[in-house]
């Protein structure tokens, strides 16, 4: 906005942040702590705010933005499905769908999937996939781990194995117990004539990028065998190729002996299956494809044609590209990167891990730069990388997550590091 004044045009800054704060302020129920950023646009790696400042983006809207954002492939395919069919009910079938199951299926193996709109949603479905299971024989329990993270609704959070996320919502959803990850001995002693499946994450995202090792995934998969139990598999945030393989188990359990037919009854999806477009999903194996029949299960919004569309442009702009070698390759170079300042600033930085662009560094949380102050290290750093015009998100209390979007390039990756190793020389 401009004004006249004394016949000179002097422009007037307008505080857009300002605005959508107070926006947010009066209309927006506060269940987020935000951070004071307002962002309006993007293209591929790069995000602008409201004000013009540009930011590389490693944080993919937590993993949700495969190809980046704004791409005009995903804009297309929005728009020709729109002409064609924006939404039917699932009482009828679409071509979309159909082909986007068959995509999935190949790239996981024999059985079927349902579609929702989250990740939170598809673990839904795997709960109930679960209490049908084991019905009749009075079976209903659900063992997951600590510092798993399984979505915010009431199951999700009494399936998810952190306090912070129950606080306030007891008494919890019946049904859910916790034990200790990537330990097999704890799992089997868990068990009760009452259990009916177990849920782990192959990497768990929210609290830190923690891998299972192959040995517990293996491991698992032959007491589910041995004790008649299901085993599902949340790849919500470790799925679609963000490892360089499709599913982070599939990654973990890369060239290792004793894996070629290792197979989990069930699988949630989400985030980077519609790059951005909201879409979940969940596989179910062939012989408990059938369990939930007609009527057992069902979204309105599920599966809708243009969702499936995105999807499966997705999909195809990925193989094309070969942005699974990609993931690999720069995930490697920048885990590189981050090991080469740990030896640098081991005061600062104490690990760095993960597979292909699921990247965690993990800080230090008495090193010199995070004394006196009273938010966690993890949200510090956070905060001084937006500074330096970098996006990441955090994860724990001392740990950020590095999630980029699959085609970013290694000029990109290498601003992103460059931006950390200032920070991280700040913090020393």
């Amino acid at each position: 906005m401009k004004m006249e004044i004394g016949g000179e045009m002097k422009a007037i800054k307008v505080d857009r942040l300002s605005e959508i704060r107070k926006l947010y302020r009066d209309n927006v129920i506060p269940s987020y702590a935000r951070f004071d950023l307002a962002l309006d646009h993007g293209e591929r790696s790069y995000i602008y705010d409201v004000a013009g400042k540009r930011y590389l983006d490693l944080g993919g809207g937590i993993a949700v933005c495969a190809l980046g954002h704004a791409n005009p492939e995903i804009a297309d395919a929005l728009l020709e499905q729109s002409r064609k069919l924006l939404h039917v009910s699932n009482l009828y079938f679409t071509k979309p769908q159909a082909q986007l199951a068959e995509a999935l299926v190949r790239l996981i193996g024999p059985g079927r999937c349902f579609f929702c709109n989250s990740g939170a949603e598809a673990n839904e479905g795997l709960y109930k996939l679960a209490r049908k299971f084991g019905h009749d024989a009075g079976r209903f329990e659900i063992l997951t781990t600590d510092g798993s993270f399984h979505g915010r609704t009431l199951a999700g959070i009494a399936a998810t194995g952190q306090e912070k996320v129950k606080k306030g919502f007891e008494p919890m959803v019946a049904g859910f117990r916790q034990v200790p990850f990537n330990d097999l001995d704890a799992m089997r002693a868990a068990i009760t004539p009452q259990t009916a499946a177990i849920l782990v994450e192959a990497i768990q995202g929210e609290s830190g990028i923690t891998a299972a090792t192959p040995q517990y995934l293996l491991g698992l998969r032959k007491l589910c065998d041995e004790r008649g139990l299901l085993l599902f598999l949340d790849e919500v945030q470790a799925g679609h190729f963000r490892t360089g393989s499709f599913h982070g188990w599939q990654r973990v359990l890369e060239n290792v002996s004793g894996a070629e037919n290792f197979l989990p009854d069930a699988i949630s999806m989400a985030k980077s299956l519609g790059g951005g477009f909201p879409i979940g999903a969940f596989w179910v194996r062939d012989k408990f494809a059938e369990m939930l029949s007609a009527g057992t299960h069902a979204t309105t919004f599920g599966g809708n044609p243009l969702g499936c569309a995105v999807a499966l442009k997705v999909l195809e702009v990925i193989a094309r590209d070969q942005l699974a070698d990609n993931a690999r390759e720069l995930g490697r170079f920048m885990i590189d990167e981050l090991q080469r300042l740990i030896r640098k600033f081991p005061g600062v930085l104490k690990e760095g891990r993960g597979f292909g662009l699921m990247i965690g560094l993990e800080f230090r949380a008495d090193a010199p730069g995070f004394r006196g102050q009273e938010k966690a290290p993890a949200l510090q750093v956070v905060e001084r990388l937006h500074a330096a015009g970098v996006l990441t998100i955090p994860a724990g209390t001392s740990v950020i997550r590095l999630l980029p979007a699959l085609n970013i390039t290694r000029s990109e990756a290498m601003e992103g590091l460059h931006a950390i190793e200032q920070v991280v020389a700040q913090l020393a």
